[in-house]
């Protein structure tokens, strides 16, 4: 075996560098919590490689359930040495995951294996996978919110551009505006919200704070200097939208999707995680014509909230990855990224350079209109109490849904705010 071992031949495809020996096939032990479209294309990305890599590499494919559970059984399972060999993380969690010590760094010599540099990807989202110096994950894409629109309704009201998009995006008093031309022309509900939950309305929130330069954590003060005032800008505006009847109030979020896809809403603020439930329905000829942009400038730049899907390698307590195990799970996460046109079908942006600047992807409607807005995002603040389902979003959560729906003042609304988020 030795012998055979020595002869081994390095195969190299489509990017790979996986060095094959005459042994067994190397199983990949990988767990995500992708559901819905997300989790039919990534299945069929597995499949994928399982055909290419057959004999060689196999994924061995668990999906958990989102969000608090799966980032708990990662936590417990690590800590018994049971976690997988690879698995998708957002990019928002890995503070706390690195506070746990649950993650294995992303060596430059990985990445050279790979055949991935930090140039590939927008230096925004390479800083969202990187504390302290050091890389614990390799991103797969960006998922910001962006602003879904019906371009009939839009067209009957006289606010859609003769480049298919809307009009009075520049600054808030011209969306506003726009908003309003939707509802005189007798339009329900000119702005679909999810503003029955707080936690989903932090992305568009927050998004305001980032148009005004502000920002939610600065050293270990929340809400520091004018932040707290730069957050009430952000909710007297959209508390506005909601009592002159130009945003859904108290709106679940399949109620939101539900009042677009129905065209009860001309326009409606969502993950581009929709963008599959939009292509798949006009497919069946069962939606009019829309389209997907970045959302507007309401205050001084653009800016836009997003988290990343990203590929981490758990550190799995008392049990260290073997050279030919971790060499299998570069070339997973190399292959998934390097093959990531296809994971755009799921609206998401991305992470891997040289996809969002090819051909096929430029061809790709909405995605390639909405995808420049990679050079304007914001991620969330490096805190291990930050992230999808960290006691941040719960905590601002339960001011947003009052105050969004003119049931509370914006500054008492962001006094409270601050003292709870400084107080953990």
């Amino acid at each position: 075996m030795n012998f055979r071992r020595m002869m081994a031949i390095a195969v190299v495809a489509a990017g790979g560098f996986w060095a094959v020996a005459a042994q067994a096939e190397e199983t990949v032990a990988w767990w995500d919590f992708l559901g819905g479209g997300d989790g039919v294309r990534m299945k069929q990305m597995i499949s994928d490689f399982n055909a290419a890599h057959a004999g060689k590499i196999k994924i061995d494919a668990t999906t958990l359930e989102w969000g608090t559970p799966f980032y708990a059984k990662v936590q417990t399972s690590a800590a018994v040495g049971e976690a997988p060999d690879v698995m998708t993380y957002h990019a928002s969690r890995i503070p706390l995951a690195v506070s746990q010590d649950i993650l294995e760094e992303i060596t430059a010599d990985d990445m050279s294996k790979m055949g991935l540099s930090a140039s590939d990807f927008a230096q925004t989202t390479m800083g969202a996978v990187t504390v302290d110096g050091k890389q614990y994950a390799v991103p797969l894409d960006t998922h910001p919110i962006v602003l879904y629109y019906n371009r009939v309704l839009l067209k009957k009201a006289g606010v859609l551009g003769d480049d298919g998009r809307p009009l009075g995006m520049k600054n808030k008093e011209e969306f506003t505006a726009t908003l309003q031309k939707l509802k005189d022309a007798g339009v329900e509900f000119p702005l679909g919200s999810v503003t029955a939950d707080g936690n989903f309305m932090y992305r568009t929130i927050y998004s305001l704070v980032c148009q005004q330069g502000g920002e939610l954590l600065t050293g270990n003060e929340f809400l520091a200097g004018d932040n707290g005032k730069k957050l009430a800008n952000a909710l007297t505006v959209l508390q506005g939208w909601t009592k002159a009847g130009l945003q859904s109030t108290y709106t679940d979020y399949p109620a939101t999707v539900a009042l677009f896809t129905s065209g009860k809403a001309a326009m409606m603020i969502n993950g581009v995680w929709e963008v599959p439930t939009m292509t798949d329905l006009a497919k069946q000829g069962k939606l009019f014509d829309w389209g997907a942009v970045e959302i507007p400038v309401i205050f001084d730049k653009p800016c836009t909230y997003a988290d990343s899907h990203s590929f981490a390698i758990p550190k799995n307590k008392g049990k260290e990855i073997s050279p030919d195990k971790r060499a299998a799970v570069l070339e997973v996460i190399s292959w998934m990224d390097k093959h990531s046109l296809f994971w755009a079908t799921a609206g998401h942006i991305p992470a891997y350079k040289p996809v969002t600047e090819s051909a096929e992807y430029m061809a790709m409607q909405p995605n390639a209109t909405y995808s420049t807005l990679t050079a304007n995002m914001i991620f969330d603040p490096k805190s291990p109490k930050a992230g999808v389902a960290g006691p941040i979003f719960d905590i601002m959560s339960n001011y947003f849904v009052p105050t969004l729906n003119g049931e509370m003042d914006p500054g008492e609304a962001v006094k409270s705010i601050k003292e709870e988020l400084n107080s953990m």
